[in-house]
């Protein structure tokens, strides 16, 4: 029995696609070990949404190969896509599988080991050209407590930034009985919550002949309907798909978490149409008005790039205002990263690393204050947590999990309540991040 081992890098479809190709490669008849241990496949999914990401890739790839000399390593996904050529010639890589072909993973390795070699243009599509959905799927979650369900692939938007357009393609979207299917199938193993998440979640059913308009609110109403299943979380969305109507409809679904991150990138509108996002600050702002008008206190967190090319010092204060008048729960800060091949590599007025840095610091203080003030809020309040894992802090073990809103909270390690839903009260803040929870009995 042949041996294979996966790392993942990047994102939550990355993740799921991951697992999807594990779950390939067992039914197929190999062994998964993890990635340290010596393999006869290594399966690297890998990221480009950054240079980081790039280099990430390659040193998995050479450290794959550097592991065991013998084993045939293979890179999948987007910086394939985006580096093909250069892939084609790295000595530590033997196949390169693109998007849109990792569902071929066990055909493409057997064909390898029986001495049928193919030219690597058989495994690298046009991305772009493609409408076909990749029918990968999951019928198990390995070591977690919720699952992630892919619903759709690509993006149309072509942000100014971003490279994930050209490696990812044009959206297409998976069936809704499929993923009802799907969940179905994850909610019967004890799953008690699932994540829907996509590479433009809120594009899902744009590209349906019968028409996309509310095609992600009808599908969550078919996913609310299972019974046992608790909880329904969302991934990213794009603010512009959240109206007073379409909030009011989520409030309505019993499984729904207030909790909803809304990509923002600028909190400044100069900035947002070099950035091509298609909104405005207060477009933006309405949006998390409709939110906080149909859910009571839902958690509401972001994205914010700092540095972007020509973000002159006033631009970035117009930033720092917006965030605190909109005071999010968390927020992710990112230094723009110039990526070849997309528009704003080439804007005049690119920022020095320190300014950017500077920015990034200032942002994350103000995170970490926002953040904690909000889980504060809770302190005294009677939640329901989906205790996950272990977590030892100053040498004790608590079991920790999280409530509807994202919010993580501790009780004492109790290994039988571990992917089980308990009631308790919010004491104090036992970390900065996790609160303390006194269970109802």
């Amino acid at each position: 029995m042949r041996k294979a081992a996966l790392h993942n890098l990047g994102c939550k479809v990355n993740a799921y696609e991951t697992e999807a190709m594990s779950q390939l490669l067992e039914e197929a008849g190999y062994e998964i070990v993890p990635f340290e241990e010596e393999a006869d496949v290594y399966v690297i999914n890998t990221c480009s949404v950054t240079n980081i990401a790039d280099r990430k890739s390659r040193q998995m790839l050479r450290r794959a190969k550097k592991r065991n000399p013998q084993a045939v390593v293979v890179a999948a996904g987007c910086y394939v896509q985006a580096a093909g050529e250069e892939l084609k010639k790295d000595p530590s890589v033997d196949i390169i599988i693109g998007n849109n072909k990792k569902t071929e993973l066990t055909e493409i390795l057997e064909k390898h080991f029986a001495g049928k070699h193919m030219s690597q243009e058989e495994y690298l599509i046009s991305i772009g050209d493609t409408r076909r959905y990749e029918e990968l799927s999951i019928g198990k979650v390995s070591g977690h407590t919720r699952a992630f369900v892919k619903i759709q692939d690509g993006c149309n938007q072509f942000c100014s930034y971003c490279i994930i357009p050209y490696t990812r393609g044009r959206v297409r979207s998976r069936r809704p009985e499929d993923i009802v299917a799907e969940a179905e199938n994850l909610v019967g193993q004890g799953y008690q919550e699932l994540v829907l998440t996509g590479i433009h979640l809120s594009s899902y059913g744009a590209d349906f002949r019968e028409g996309g308009e509310n095609a992600l609110l009808r599908l969550m109403t078919d996913l609310d309907a299972i019974a046992g299943l608790k909880r329904l979380r969302l991934g990213s969305l794009e603010p512009r798909i959240v109206t007073g109507e379409f909030a009011a409809s989520l409030a309505k679904l019993r499984t729904i978490c207030p909790h909803f991150h809304l990509s923002l990138q600028s909190g400044c509108d100069r900035v947002l149409r070099r950035m091509n996002r298609r909104y405005t600050t207060a477009e933006y702002q309405e949006v998390c008005r409709a939110l906080r008008a149909c859910f009571d206190n839902p958690a509401i967190t972001t994205d914010v790039i700092v540095g972007f090319p020509g973000e002159t010092e006033e631009e970035f204060r117009e930033t720092v205002d917006f965030l605190r008048q909109i005071h999010f729960y968390e927020m992710h800060i990112f230094k723009y990263s110039r990526r070849e091949g997309t528009r704003a590599a080439g804007m005049d007025g690119q920022i020095q690393e320190a300014v950017k840095s500077a920015r990034s610091d200032e942002l994350l203080n103000l995170e970490s204050g926002m953040s904690l003030e909000y889980r504060r809020n809770f302190l005294g309040q009677e939640k329901e947590v989906l205790m996950e894992e272990k977590t030892v802090i100053d040498g004790v073990p608590w079991l920790t999990g999280y409530t509807r809103e994202y919010i993580k909270a501790a009780i004492p390690w109790d290994e039988e309540k571990k992917g089980q839903m308990v009631r308790g009260i919010f004491r104090e803040m036992l970390t900065g991040e996790i609160a303390l929870m006194e269970e109802k009995k």
